[in-house]
């Protein structure tokens, strides 16, 4: 049974920087492209981040120079480090992971990221 878990959210300032982390468990983690995805309240969820199984990566406009997406297939697990944070990054955080031979996708269950002075 596949199972991403999301966690490292919290409430932050403008300005400061949070690292996200999404822990995969009952899949084969090196072969699957790892996405970070963004729902704010009231908007569609959007696309964040991307590493494939190659470690390329690409960004959204929205938050390319500011955030980081890494992996590390030891700990079957991906990381957003985010800094530079603003209020409109507020929005639950989601790890998806997307079998790119397959076609499988999954999703965590979401983490909270708060940006508000």
């Amino acid at each position: 049974q596949v199972q991403l878990v999301e966690s490292g959210g919290g409430l932050v300032q403008p300005g400061e920087s949070l690292t996200l982390s999404c822990v995969a468990s009952g899949m084969m983690f090196k072969i699957y492209v790892m996405d970070w995805y963004r729902q704010a309240p009231g908007k569609q969820r959007e696309f964040v981040a991307r590493i494939t199984n190659t470690y390329t990566t690409n960004y959204a406009d929205s938050v390319k120079g500011r955030f980081t997406i890494s992996r590390d297939n030891a700990k079957n697990t991906v990381y957003l480090q985010m800094s530079s944070l603003k209020p409109e990054d507020t929005a639950v955080y989601y790890c998806k992971s997307y079998n790119p031979g397959y076609g499988y996708e999954y999703w965590g269950q979401g983490t909270q990221v708060t940006v508000s002075s």
